[in-house]
């Protein structure tokens, strides 16, 4: 008899496959999280949707699937560096932060079997909460701002994170290549 624990956790790297997609989705996907990141908040009631990282949850996604460490690095390296370039903050911050989400989300997705939900916002929770957490060291350490870190705050936006990223994940399940 299976339990539900041997179901999520994986023996082997080899146990579940590389998710594969068409080549316009790694252009298309990214290129509309970050243009719906710099352009939603723009707009006066949609004020709320620059508080939702969605090249966060695309660097995520697509690591989790890719079960690539390089491709995880160089998903957040992009990501990340492009977002940079479109902010009012310092260059690199975003960068370095996606960065290490890429890197560790990959290596995660060759342990667990992330197609199930509850991994998934279990994932989107650390991961978010991760993610802002090392952008607040950055701040306070590379850069010497005081700046204080919103616990309470966080941990609401990383449940709609997590909600939000289940939901973009699902969407974006159906753009895989079957085989």
């Amino acid at each position: 008899m299976s339990s539900p624990l041997n179901r999520i956790l994986v023996d082997d790297a080899r146990q579940v496959r590389r998710a594969r997609y068409p080549v316009w989705v790694f252009i298309v996907v990214p290129l509309s999280a970050l243009l719906i990141q710099i352009y939603l908040p723009l707009f006066q009631t949609m004020r709320f949707a620059s508080k939702i990282d969605l090249p966060l949850l695309v660097t995520i996604y697509f690591s989790l699937m890719r079960r690539s460490q390089i491709r995880g690095l160089a998903i957040g390296m992009l990501l990340g560096i492009a977002q940079d370039s479109f902010s009012r903050f310092y260059i690199g911050m975003y960068g370095l932060c996606k960065t290490m989400v890429g890197y560790f989300s990959a290596s995660v997705g060759l342990q667990f079997d992330v197609e199930h939900s509850f991994v998934r916002i279990l994932l989107c929770l650390v991961f978010y909460l991760f993610h802002q957490f090392l952008y607040w060291v950055l701040q306070r350490a590379v850069l010497g701002q005081a700046v204080v870190f919103d616990v309470p705050g966080e941990a609401i936006l990383a449940v709609v994170h997590a909600l939000i990223g289940v939901a973009l994940f699902h969407f974006l399940d159906k753009l895989r290549i079957r085989e």
